[in-house]
């Protein structure tokens, strides 16, 4: 089995040659950043949270285990996991793409948990 990592990272942040196949795991394209800057490999939306959890969470870090509870659920049920998982399978290296400024607290960090 070929070593294989799963990064997180703002997608403002600039993009480096370490992060491997980038992933952008957010459903709304994030403020103010061009196609051409964010410079991805992917864009996921449906494996993000659903519009209402989203709405729930509103980056609340009071909210966020039981936020992480509902979106496992949510991950339980979604086939664009299994499509995530086949990507990685195949990259030495994935960055999973979000754009909340908390970087504790969000669904990249949530998602990348689910998939170990």
């Amino acid at each position: 089995m070929k070593y294989m990592a799963v990064k997180v990272k703002r997608v403002y942040e600039t993009p480096s040659s370490d992060d491997g196949y980038r992933v952008l795991v957010d459903r709304l394209w994030p403020r103010g950043v061009s196609k051409e800057k964010a410079r991805l490999d992917a864009w996921l939306k449906e494996v993000g949270p659903s519009n209402e959890l989203r709405k729930w969470f509103g980056h609340d870090p009071a909210k966020y285990d039981e936020f992480k509870s509902r979106y496992y659920k949510e991950l339980d049920a979604n086939p664009t996991v299994a499509e995530l998982r086949d990507i990685i399978k195949k990259q030495s290296t994935i960055t999973l793409l979000y754009s909340a400024h908390d970087e504790q607290h969000n669904q990249a960090v949530v998602l990348k948990d689910y998939l170990n």
